[in-house]
């Protein structure tokens, strides 16, 4: 059972690796950019704690066969609970409110034909090339190659003047590249346009061209940039006069005659060939007349209003013409595909390419490349945008392609991910080497062999999970990863693929009714929409409860969850205790990757609590902290694990840990007498009262303020037990 066979170390370790660069270990999430993805290194060790026979570290590595289990997940998302079931042989059930989660699993997990794609996929490139490949062509500066293919064209936003009406452009800086990934700074002129290649950032001389000073501090600032040309201060945004538009100051490309002989990357100003293919890409979208380039306006909401403050009110606003020239084509040989998975695939890669083929991609100064609009979880408009090449540049180091966000990089990993699984495999760490070890027996889809010889059950459903009509004692497991009180908009986020992805395949899939993703009982904080906490706890325990009520007598109901703030746990508390369950085990495991953008600096845990839950069963006797001071000692002997699994924990994750912990406790005692029929705003005071009087946060933190992977020590709790009875059933309570 996952109380007691769950190797805290062993797979902190792997979920560690795996959040580094996710997609080289599980490669499946490829498929479509989905948030917050947990690692499927996680799911898999929970379900062979739970059910596979032996030590963790023994099975994990070997094919497994858990055929005849059925897991379900109410919150599907991107699927990595279902996909890891699915690959073990259980038969899945899933279910998520929103349309882009419920067809990214069905494309995950459906069985692709990928000779017949990638024919589709290559001839698609071809005709892309073709017709519109010279739009994306410039001539090299070092050796005059007039088709040198461009990686990233570089753009700033930019304005009128208020009083002459020449053009301001709004630079927040003048930096285009760092001397980090390219062997000198790249500085442009202020003065002239033109591009330098600086040694110093300090003092980085004089322009190449005009001899003028070069200055790294940009112009616009705080809302306002004065006019070069009068002086005038002109304030931006200006909603009231439209979407921005922007001027092309800089281009980094590819050229393969002289590659070998060159050094560093490849920068240049925009010439007067580069500025006619904008003006022809403009000509070009002014004859289009295709219906499938979306005409949708984008709703108020707590994310997107942000749009509406820089005076975007249709989604195909945020796209110049060029790429909507690009898409539009894209559209129309998708839709002429006749293979309906096939042409399903390739809509998904259009709808996940989006990401990269728009005006709000930034330029990463220090890694040379462009960062995709969902980059921070949010649509980040800033100053300057990164334009990437559509077709993608084939021929980079072992296949790979060159710079990213174009159709060969899309194609290129969709292939390794339905590849996958095929042949899935672990990726083991020996020392500084990884091995990929293959897992044969295991896959993942609805059928397998000739003419499906081999099925799983495969149910999944676009719809409230609250209202799933479920047969009791079906379920040998839940397993989910919830939405988080307060989290990211991501119903508001995916409509800006939805809208395209609806014309698309809209007619033939139910799920894409509705004009938006967006739905009222979709469980986020969202003040536009006026949800809050209530809604959240609701709409938690309604899920909670009926899914509970599926799951055959003492079978887990196991879910992942962290937040910075104790009261943003007070729902799930009360979700459980509504579904009559009682918290066996809250077990630590890294989940986020610390690097990443969105919590980059935040003091944001990367440590998420698997909340273990049953209606009856045993928990362990160690865990049973009823006083600050053994619940210190418990969340000490968690961060030991945790750090024996390489993990260098910070505050945030202390305070994770011990909220897990201090939550499991607080079901734990109020379970005897729960009355799940008060009101929503007496359930949640009940726990917070709990907790507050037996558990106060300062009296459990306070003594674990220095804890990090150096001062770490032991408490007398742990040394009293011993390992070799650690879980056994005279150490554990029956509830």
């Amino acid at each position: 059972m996952i109380e007691h066979d769950f190797d805290i170390p062993f797979v902190s370790e792997l979920a560690l690796h795996e959040k580094q660069i996710q997609q080289n270990y599980r490669p499946l999430i490829a498929v479509h950019k989905w948030f917050a993805r947990r690692p499927g290194t996680l799911f898999r060790s929970l379900l062979l704690a739970e059910f596979a026979p032996g030590p963790l570290r023994d099975c994990y590595y070997r094919t497994n066969d858990l055929a005849g289990r059925v897991v379900a997940d109410p919150f599907m998302g991107g699927g990595s609970p279902l996909m890891e079931a699915n690959r073990l042989g259980c038969d899945v059930v899933g279910y998520d409110i929103n349309p882009m989660a419920y067809w990214i699993v069905k494309e995950e997990i459906e069985h692709l034909d990928l000779a017949a794609y990638r024919q589709a996929s290559d001839h698609l490139r071809a005709t892309l090339s073709s017709q519109l490949g010279h739009l994306y062509k410039t001539r090299c500066l070092c050796c005059g190659n007039e088709h040198a293919s461009v990686k990233y064209f570089l753009w700033v936003k930019a304005r009128p003047c208020s009083q002459c009406g020449h053009e301001v452009r709004l630079f927040p800086g003048f930096l285009v590249a760092e001397d980090r990934r390219h062997p000198a700074n790249v500085v442009l002129c202020r003065f002239c346009g033109e591009l330098t290649e600086a040694v110093q950032r300090s003092a980085p001389g004089p322009c190449r061209s005009c001899a003028k000073p070069l200055d790294l501090q940009g112009v616009a600032k705080r809302g306002t940039c004065a006019c070069p040309t009068c002086g005038q201060a002109n304030r931006y945004p200006t909603p009231q006069c439209g979407p921005p538009s922007h001027a092309l100051y800089a281009l980094e490309y590819h050229c393969t005659a002289c590659k070998s002989s060159h050094q560093g990357r490849y920068f240049k100003k925009p010439d007067v060939d580069d500025l006619a293919r904008i003006a022809e890409s403009a000509n070009l979208w002014r004859a289009s007349s295709s219906d499938l380039v979306p005409d949708d306006g984008i709703p108020e909401g707590d994310e997107s209003t942000r749009l509406h403050r820089w005076g975007y009110r249709y989604y195909r606003e945020m796209f110049n013409d060029r790429q909507l020239v690009g898409l539009d084509l894209s559209c129309r040989l998708i839709a002429d595909c006749k293979d309906t998975r096939v042409r399903n695939a390739l809509a998904t890669n259009l709808s996940d390419l989006l990401r990269y083929q728009n005006m709000l991609c930034r330029y990463d100064t220090m890694a040379l490349k462009s960062l995709d609009i969902f980059s921070v979880h949010g649509f980040p408009v800033g100053l300057v945008h990164c334009e990437s090449n559509l077709l993608g540049i084939a021929g980079g180091t072992q296949g790979s392609s060159v710079g990213s966000g174009g159709w060969s990089n899309i194609v290129e990993k969709y292939m390794k991910a339905k590849a996958y699984c095929e042949a899935p495999f672990e990726v083991k760490h020996d020392g500084a080497r990884k091995v990929s070890v293959p897992i044969p027996g295991e896959w993942i889809g609805e059928t397998r062999g000739p003419r499906g010889a081999r099925s799983r059950s495969v149910q999944i459903a676009c719809g409230d999970a609250a209202k799933a009509v479920l047969s009791p004692n079906s379920l040998d497991a839940v397993l989910t990863d919830p939405p988080y009180f307060g989290n990211v908009q991501y119903a508001e986020l995916m409509d800006f693929c939805y809208v395209w992805l609806r014309r698309l395949v809209g007619s033939s899939c139910a799920a894409f009714r509705s004009l938006s993703t967006r739905d009222a009982e979709e469980l986020t904080a969202n003040e536009n929409m006026g949800r809050g906490i209530e809604h959240f706890t609701e709409g938690l325990s309604a899920v909670f409860r009926r899914f509970a009520a599926a799951l055959k007598p003492g079978s887990p109901f196991a879910f992942t969850y962290h937040h910075n703030r104790i009261e943003a746990y007070l729902p799930v508390a009360v979700a459980i205790l509504d579904a009559r369950m009682r918290c066996s085990s809250s077990i630590p495991c890294p989940a986020e990757m610390g690097a990443s953008i969105h919590i980059s600096g935040t003091g944001s845990s990367v440590v998420d609590t698997v909340f273990v839950c049953r209606s009856t069963g045993r928990m362990p006797k160690r865990l049973l902290a009823q006083d600050p001071e053994a619940m210190t000692r418990v969340v000490r002997e968690d961060m030991q694990r945790l750090i024996e699994g390489q993990l260098k924990p910070t505050v945030g994750d202390v305070r994770c840990v011990a909220f897990g912990h201090m939550v499991r406790m607080a079901i734990w005692e109020l379970s005897v007498g729960w009355d799940a029929a008060r009101p929503v705003q007496a359930r949640l005071a009940a726990v917070d009262a709990w907790i507050k009087e037996r558990l106060p946060e300062s009296a459990v933190l306070s003594p674990l303020e220095d804890l990090d992977a150096a001062s770490v020590r032991l408490g007398p709790l742990w040394a009293a037990e011993g390992e070799e009875t650690y879980g056994g059933d005279q150490d554990a309570l029956a509830f």
